[in-house]
C-alpha cells in the first residue's frame, strides 16, 4: 500500500529499475513481461485520437468570444517552428565541433520521401482524411482538422448539446487518467523487454554518435528551451522545464511515441492550470508537427553521412540543411523512429544516393534505443513547455 501512496514519478522510477534488473537476470521472461508495455502503449494510442477530437471540439464549441487564445495558439505554433530550427542549428554546431563518421550498415527497409513536397503533400492529405478513418488509423492531423470544423459548427448548437459534448470529453479524460496510473507497470514491461532483447552491446560501436545526439537534445532541453521560456515569461524557467521533463519526458522516453504521450501531456497541462482552450489545440498539434528532437536526429545523421563520404558542406548548404531538417521533422510521424525515414530526404541535398542514405537509416535504428527515446522525450516535453510559457502572456497585465 505504501508503494501506491508514492507519486507517479517515484513509481515509474521503481518500475524502470525493476524492469532493468529482471531484463538482465531473467531474459526468458522478457517477452511475457514486454506484453505489459505493449498493452500500455496500445491503450494510450487507442484513447488518444478520440480524446483529441472530443477535447478540441468541445473547447471550440464552448469557447468564449475573446480571441486571446487564438492569438496564443498562433504564437505557440510559431514557437514550435523556431524551436525546430534552433534544434537543427544546435545539432549543426555540435556536428562541426565533433565531426562523426559511421561504418555503413546493412540497408534498412522502408520507403522514405524523395522531396520536401512529398512530406507537405502527405500532411495536406492527412488534414482532409475521412474523420472515421482518422480515428481508426490514429491520424491526429485529420482528427484535429475535423474537430476544429465541427467545433466551429457546434458553436451555434443549443447549450444542452454543448454541455453533453463537454461531458463526453470529460468522460474520455477520466479514462485517460486511469490509463496513466498504469504507467509504472507499462514502463516496467517496456524496460524489461528492451534490456533483455537489445542490451547495451549494440550501442558500443556507435557510442560517439549517440553521445552527440543526446548532447544536442540535452542542450535544447536544458538551455535553449529555458531561454525561450525566460524571454516570454521573464521568470525562472527551470521549475516548469524540469517538471515537464519529469512528468512528460520520462513517460515519452519509454513509450517512444509522441502520439501515445498526448494523453499524458493533456493531463499535465490541466494540472499546470493552462487554459483548456489553448492546450486542447496546441498539444495535439505539437505531437504532430513539433519534432524538435527529430530535427536534431535528421541534421546529425545527415552530417555524419557527409563526413563519412568526405563531402564538403558549405555554410549556406549547412543553413539550408537546418531549414530542410525542420520542415522534414514536421512530417515525422508520432510513432517510434518516425524521423529516421526522413534522413534520405536531407541526404539528397548533398547528392548522397538513396542506397547509401538508407544505410545511414539502418545505423539510426541500431542506436534508436537511445536516440529515439531521448528524441521523443524532448519532443513531448517541449509541447507542454512552450504551451505553458505562451499561456503566461498577459497574466500579470
Amino acid at each position: 500500500m505504501r508503494l501506491l501512496e508514492l507519486g507517479l514519478i517515484p513509481q515509474i522510477v521503481i518500475g524502470v529499475v525493476l524492469g532493468a534488473v529482471l531484463g538482465m537476470l531473467l531474459p526468458s521472461l522478457a517477452e511475457s513481461l514486454g506484453l505489459l508495455g505493449q498493452l500500455f502503449v496500445a491503450m494510450l494510442k487507442a484513447v488518444a485520437p478520440l480524446l483529441v477530437m472530443l477535447l478540441v471540439m468541445s473547447a471550440i464549441a464552448n469557447r468564449h468570444e475573446s480571441g486571446s487564445d487564438g492569438r496564443k495558439t498562433f504564437i505557440v505554433v510559431a514557437l514550435y517552428i523556431v524551436g525546430m530550427v534552433s534544434a537543427a542549428v544546435v545539432a549543426l554546431t555540435l556536428s562541426q565541433i565533433f565531426p562523426q563518421t559511421i561504418a555503413l550498415a546493412a540497408s534498412a527497409e522502408g520507403a522514405p520521401p524523395v522531396a520536401v513536397s512529398a512530406v507537405l503533400t502527405d500532411v495536406l492529405l492527412k488534414l482532409v482524411d475521412n474523420p472515421i478513418n482518422a480515428l481508426l488509423t490514429g491520424n491526429f492531423l485529420g482528427c484535429l482538422s475535423w474537430a476544429i470544423l465541427l467545433g466551429m459548427s457546434f458553436r451555434k448548437a443549443p447549450h444542452t448539446f454543448r454541455d453533453h459534448l463537454q461531458v463526453a470529453a470529460d468522460g474520455v479524460a477520466t479514462i485517460v487518467g486511469y490509463v496513466i496510473k498504469l504507467a509504472p507497470i507499462g514502463i516496467f514491461g517496456l524496460v524489461c523487454f528492451t534490456v533483455a532483447t537489445v542490451g547495451m552491446e549494440a550501442l558500443a560501436g556507435y557510442a560517439s554518435l549517440a553521445t552527440v545526439l543526446v548532447a544536442a537534445m540535452l542542450i535544447m532541453a536544458l538551455l535553449i528551451n529555458p531561454l525561450f521560456v525566460f524571454l516570454i515569461t521573464r521568470k525562472n524557467p527551470y521549475p516548469i522545464v524540469i517538471r515537464c521533463l519529469e512528468e512528460s519526458g520520462i513517460t515519452a522516453f519509454f513509450t517512444r511515441s509522441s502520439a501515445a504521450n498526448i494523453p499524458v501531456n493533456l493531463n499535465l497541462a490541466k494540472k499546470l492550470g493552462i487554459s483548456e482552450e489553448l492546450y486542447s489545440v496546441t498539444i495535439p498539434v505539437g505531437a504532430t508537427v513539433n519534432m524538435t528532437g527529430a530535427a536534431i536526429t535528421i541534421t546529425t545523421l545527415t552530417l555524419a553521412a557527409t563526413h563519412t563520404l568526405g563531402i564538403e558542406v558549405s555554410m549556406p548548404a549547412a543553413l539550408l540543411l537546418c531549414v530542410i531538417s525542420a520542415l522534414s521533422a514536421c512530417g515525422a510521424s508520432g510513432v517510434p523512429s518516425g524521423s529516421l525515414l526522413l534522413i534520405p530526404l536531407a541526404c539528397s541535398l548533398f547528392g548522397i544516393p538513396l542506397d547509401v542514405s538508407m544505410q545511414v537509416v539502418a545505423v539510426g535504428f541500431i542506436i534508436s534505443v537511445i536516440q529515439d527515446s531521448a528524441e521523443t522525450a524532448l519532443n513531448s516535453s517541449t509541447d507542454v513547455v512552450y504551451t505553458y510559457a505562451v499561456d503566461q502572456l498577459g497574466e500579470e497585465s
